[in-house]
């Protein structure tokens, strides 16, 4: 497999660095390293970019999460592994990331049980995670960026 182009984050002066910028920012939300890279692996596996699923499993791994856990993160639904704020977390990802297949993207039930386990900045800070990922799927898989080749 080969790229269509370089990352359009490269490509574009200064856009690689506000990205990364934006994404150390979120990480200062109080939401857990190991929970948002949960949230980066859901949205890319419903997105379908192969380099943030193939990142944020590597990551998750190398930070000590369990092979039973990231194998059932794409059924996180039915699988026992997850905790009821890790769920709501989970729950959330899939609305932002899906916000154009409902007429009501994210459901009061999904926003009520994520704001049961989130302060007000750790919402805002998932939000803005999921967000984030959701940016980066788009432009890595819409140029069809290499799985892995990020990490030579």
């Amino acid at each position: 497999m080969e790229a269509r182009m370089g990352n359009p984050a490269g490509v574009v002066p200064g856009a690689m660095q506000a990205l990364l910028t934006l994404g150390r920012t979120v990480g200062g939300a109080g939401v857990p390293t190991q929970l948002r890279n949960l949230v980066y692996l859901r949205a890319s596996q419903i997105n379908g970019c192969s380099v943030c699923v193939d990142m944020h499993a590597r990551d998750l791994k190398k930070n000590g999460e369990t092979d039973e856990r990231l194998w059932s993160v794409a059924g996180w639904h039915d699988a026992p592994y997850f905790t009821d704020a890790e769920r709501a977390a989970l729950a959330l990802t899939e609305a932002v990331t899906r916000i154009g297949d409902r007429t009501d993207p994210v459901s009061d039930a999904v926003w009520n049980e994520a704001a049961a386990h989130f302060s007000e900045t750790e919402l805002a800070g998932l939000i803005m995670a999921i967000a984030v990922v959701n940016l980066w799927n788009r432009l890595n898989a819409s140029t069809r960026q290499v799985a892995g080749a990020w990490t030579g």
